[in-house]
């Protein structure tokens, strides 16, 4: 089972009931304070899917939409990722899906509030929320969606562009590495920046 890369004083580990099932972590989660982003996020967003799965993918942390609803991969992201991953021929209803942190982390402009990428130490903070949530699902295969959770999992020294679409191992889980959706999103050339991430999915669920 991984273990959080860095140290921090500020850490869910005292929120979190270890060795419960999922719906005793999830209803856990919901009253965790083990860092600041509690105070302005409107709920926890805890992972979903089946339990166990052969499929865990992990995002960064809950958008807007995300936060308002309580359910992950629900926003424009979301819409893309299962879009990707039914071109890339991976059953979603299989997969776990989940965030390497589990509130929103934003900031206000006017009315809309804009997406701020968590910290490290923050990550950190959420770490012991995943490692549970890897030991009930029971993957074959994780997947990666971006930089913050690929670091959550393979270290902060880890340089998801070095390894995009590969499988690797690390303390005995095979965990695979791509862009997040929102990436794609942003994209100058969209259209490609599409194929290139159901080109990552496809090669990276060879492995299930």
């Amino acid at each position: 089972m991984p273990s959080a890369r860095t140290s921090s004083t500020v850490s869910a580990a005292q929120f979190v009931p270890e060795g419960k099932g999922w719906a005793a972590l999830r209803s856990a989660a919901c009253e965790c304070r083990g860092c600041e982003l509690y105070k302005d996020a409107k709920q926890t967003v805890f992972g979903e899917g089946p339990v166990p799965a052969p499929l865990m993918m992990v995002g960064e942390q809950p958008g807007d939409r995300e936060d308002v609803e309580g359910h992950v991969f629900v926003g424009p992201a979301g819409r893309l990722l299962d879009k990707a991953l039914a071109a890339a021929k991976i059953a979603r209803d299989e997969a776990y899906l989940t965030n390497a942190v589990k509130h929103f982390k934003f900031t206000e402009r006017g009315k809309r509030r804009i997406h701020q990428q968590p910290r490290r130490s923050e990550v950190v903070a959420c770490f012991p929320w995943l490692r549970e949530e890897i030991r009930v699902v029971q993957p074959r295969l994780i997947v990666c969606l971006g930089a913050v959770a690929a670091k959550a999992l393979l270290g902060s020294s880890f340089k998801l562009t070095e390894h995009r679409g590969e499988v690797l191992e690390q303390d005995g889980l095979k965990i695979g590495v791509t862009v997040h959706p929102s990436s794609v999103l942003r994209a100058e050339n969209w259209a490609e920046a599409y194929e290139a991430f159901v080109a990552d999915l496809k090669a990276l669920g060879k492995s299930l």
